[in-house]
């Protein structure tokens, strides 16, 4: 197949078309990859401030988009595949429908359907706008602010959401939060899972917790401007409690906004990760974590589980937002039975290898978009 990537998320769509390529396809990656953590793309579009930015950066897609026709698959990251106003975005996304087979979606992060199920009170029983009933920490933050989310709320973006999932030929969710949110909207035939893409040929077992450390070494990624939406901010906070209470039991690495590379390298030294604490799965630090044989403290209630099918090998260490005293209790129970990290992080690398390896991803992406070709003959 012949498969472009309009966007990119945390480098997802880059290590999906690796694995592609590898597997005799050809496949395109066009991104600003993903701001500061610079991964990798065949084309790199992006925005820079200001006016003049916009000029530039409207001229070069306009330059690009005669390129852009005859594809198999065009794979969007997120109905916002590129940075331009939902009215203009159209106009391209209907220009790529015209010009290619298929056009799919890649469910990977925030957009109007996310954001709606997040508040109808049924789909989640948290998630990062609420927790339980009442508005999460990070509804009532800066940041939220900052990044616009009430924008997601405008007529236009469900104008232009419905126009979206109305054209498209099919969306891949990544995560469990995005396929239960994709699920009302989309018939079953064209909605499918598929999970994050993780290159687990180049990401080999640290090492770190192969014997019972004699401290435990956790590592937290902070990113400046998803620190509360994240939950790193609680998830921080609770790691320097325990750090107080157990010195000599534990350290603690804290890093901020590293480039995509170096992030990698950098965790590769600790036992436990902290990730994400409003999700119900491992996203993709904890995933690449976890193929490094590190222990993963994130989301991984029963629904994600059950989703993929895996009933024995639960290696994640869920915390509970809704549960006050959960994170302490959680990261308290890893100091004390730091004897059982070599088996967590042997367990660990096992579930990556079994639901994430680009592999695996990546043929469930190729049977998704050949049952979708199928259908349209």
């Amino acid at each position: 197949m012949k498969i472009l990537f309009a966007g990119d998320a945390s480098n997802m769509h880059n290590c999906l078309a690796s694995q592609l390529r590898l597997m005799g396809h050809t496949a395109v990656v066009v991104s600003d990859g993903s701001r500061w953590m610079d991964t990798g793309r065949d084309i790199d579009l992006t925005r820079r401030p200001g006016r003049w930015g916009a000029v530039q950066y409207a001229a070069r897609l306009l330059r690009l988009l005669p390129h852009w026709r005859g594809y198999d698959v065009v794979e969007l990251a997120s109905p916002i595949f590129f940075k331009l106003r939902p009215e203009r975005l159209q106009w391209v996304l209907d220009y790529l429908r015209r010009h290619n087979r298929l056009v799919v979606l890649s469910a990977l992060g925030t957009d109007y359907v996310y954001y709606t199920a997040c508040h109808d009170g049924h789909t989640f029983r948290y998630s990062d706008y609420r927790i339980g009933s009442e508005p999460s920490p990070y509804v009532q933050s800066s940041e939220y602010i900052a990044q616009h989310q009430d924008n997601w709320k405008l007529p236009v973006m469900r104008r232009y959401s419905d126009h979206v999932t109305g054209c498209i030929d099919g969306a891949v969710a990544c995560l469990y939060e995005y396929w239960a949110a994709y699920r009302p909207v989309l018939p079953p035939e064209r909605l499918a899972y598929a999970g994050i893409p993780v290159d687990t040929a180049s990401l080999t077992a640290s090492g770190s917790a192969s014997s019972a450390p004699q401290q435990v070494r956790f590592f937290i990624g902070i990113q400046r401007d998803r620190n509360v939406i994240k939950g790193t901010d609680r998830l921080l906070a609770a790691l320097k409690r325990v750090h107080d209470r157990y010195p000599r039991e534990c350290q603690m690495e804290v890093v901020e906004s590293l480039p995509y590379a170096e992030y990698v390298s950098r965790m590769r030294a600790s036992h436990v990760i902290l990730d994400q604490l409003y999700s119900y799965t491992p996203a993709t630090n904890a995933l690449i974590a976890m193929a490094q044989g590190l222990v993963a403290v994130s989301g991984a209630e029963p629904e994600y589980y059950r989703l993929i099918g895996e009933r024995d090998n639960h290696p994640i260490v869920n915390v509970d937002p809704t549960r006050e005293g959960d994170i302490d209790a959680r990261l308290e129970w890893l100091v004390r039975n730091r004897a059982m990290l070599p088996e967590l992080s042997s367990r660990s690398r096992e579930f990556v290898l079994k639901h994430n390896a680009a592999p695996v991803v990546a043929q469930r992406y190729l049977d998704f978009w050949q049952r979708l070709l199928d259908a349209k003959q």
